[in-house]
């Protein structure tokens, strides 16, 4: 019965992640468009900007399981949920009614729990808290932010944020960019803590899984656990110790970063120190320029898996999506790296918005073997993608791509590896 059961969750997950339909696409594009307002959608106008293009039909999608790998296939079993974005701006709610992007997520309890970074016209960031039963549909969002940082003597006064004129996707200040990773019975959030006018920083903060399940919103005191005058982003804890350390991943200009630490106090002005660093590749790969932590490394029998995002020399303004495999013993070690993004920003919801070609990825979990990647589109809106874990990680270690596949396509093209364009 078990077998059955689980045979069905791939087969729902598949069909939800096939199934859609032009109409909400496109009530959701008009929805978003409006959102960002007059000066958002002037930002995508540049060099870069897309060219629009003609909607094609999607194909009737046969109902299966999620397919597989095949012998003699090239490229892994991955697909862009076809009702992307899953989060949007709500006029309705004035801490975000500008943007919802960049979104942790921990699977825990049978439920995903995201938490997003949003922005209403104060320019305030701050996190809102979202949960889905399979990974895909949203079933519920908080009403009120779930977690906003002081921002002490900072007090604004003057026009109306207005997205199109701030970088590192808007904001006056805030809490930027959360990540979750559970340790033993406690939930731990990193975030850029950014006062308005100085260097960003990590801060980092918890709070009891029970808490945490309950949505009883009790975190601790936030510490800021990077050193002043630095931009220091990207922070990230891994879900264990190794060799009786703590593991931070963080970025500085241009590497990971990464500190095997002894607690998670850091007391008395400690902070984040950059031991070691994985650093960015030559101009012939897609990663060159930058890179960082994407998601929270997963532990899986072939090494830890990280999902990072990476910007080259080429075109400066494009956020793609990578993979690592490190060694379980020591992350140091990479075992494997993607010589090609997994994901590109190629679709109309990671190019409409406050900036255009940005795929950038704060979570990631696997539900029913299936590895499920959250990322913020256009730093507007809030994505998800899917791929069968195991396959994935085959073609890794393979040195074949593991890429995306457009979002129009069919179940039968999907498995014969074909692209409706």
């Amino acid at each position: 019965m078990k077998k059955r059961s689980s045979k069905k969750k791939a087969s729902t997950l598949k069909t939800k992640i096939l199934s859609s339909s032009k109409k909400n696409k496109m009530s959701v594009r008009k929805k978003i468009k409006k959102t960002v307002g007059k000066k958002s959608e002037h930002s995508t106008q540049g060099k870069h900007a897309p060219k629009k293009r003609v909607l094609k039909p999607v194909l009737k999608p046969v109902k299966l399981k999620f397919p597989h790998k095949r012998s003699g296939e090239i490229k892994p079993s991955l697909a862009k949920y076809k009702d992307n974005p899953i989060i949007t701006p709500s006029k309705d709610r004035h801490w975000e009614s500008v943007q919802t992007f960049n979104p942790a997520a921990l699977f825990d309890d049978g439920m995903v729990h995201i938490l997003y970074r949003a922005l209403g016209n104060d320019g305030i960031s701050v996190i809102g808290y979202a949960q889905s039963k399979d990974g895909i549909k949203i079933d519920s969002r908080s009403e009120k932010p779930v977690y906003a940082c002081p921002l002490g003597r900072q007090k604004f006064s003057g026009p109306s944020y207005d997205p199109g004129n701030y970088t590192s996707g808007g904001g006056y200040g805030g809490c930027e960019d959360p990540r979750i990773t559970k340790i033993d019975d406690k939930v731990y959030m990193t975030y850029v803590s950014y006062d308005g006018w100085s260097a960003p920083r990590i801060a980092l903060t918890s709070i009891n899984i029970k808490d945490f399940l309950k949505q009883n919103w009790k975190w601790t005191k936030a510490r800021i656990i990077s050193p002043p005058g630095i931009v220091d982003k990207s922070g990230c804890l891994f879900p264990e110790k190794i060799k009786g350390k703590y593991v931070m991943l963080h970025r500085v200009f241009p590497d990971i970063l990464v500190d095997f630490i002894d607690d998670l106090e850091f007391s008395d002005g400690n902070y984040l120190k950059g031991q070691h660093r994985i650093k960015v590749r030559n101009r012939r790969f897609w990663d060159s320029r930058k890179i960082g932590a994407g998601a929270p490394p997963i532990k899986t029998k072939y090494g830890w898996l990280l999902i990072y995002y990476g910007v080259d020399d080429k075109n400066a303004s494009q956020y793609k999506i990578g993979a690592m495999l490190l060694d379980l013993d020591d992350p140091l070690k990479v075992l494997y790296r993607t010589d090609e993004p997994i994901l590109e920003p190629d679709e109309w919801y990671e190019n409409e918005g406050h900036k255009a070609g940005v795929a950038y990825p704060c979570g990631a979990v696997v539900v029913d073997e299936h590895l499920l990647i959250y990322y913020g589109g256009a730093d507007t809106v809030v994505c998800v993608a899917g791929a069968v874990l195991d396959d994935f990680l085959k073609d890794l270690m393979g040195g074949k791509k593991p890429s995306l596949k457009r979002a129009n396509v069919s179940l039968k093209d999907h498995v014969a590896r074909k692209t409706i364009r």
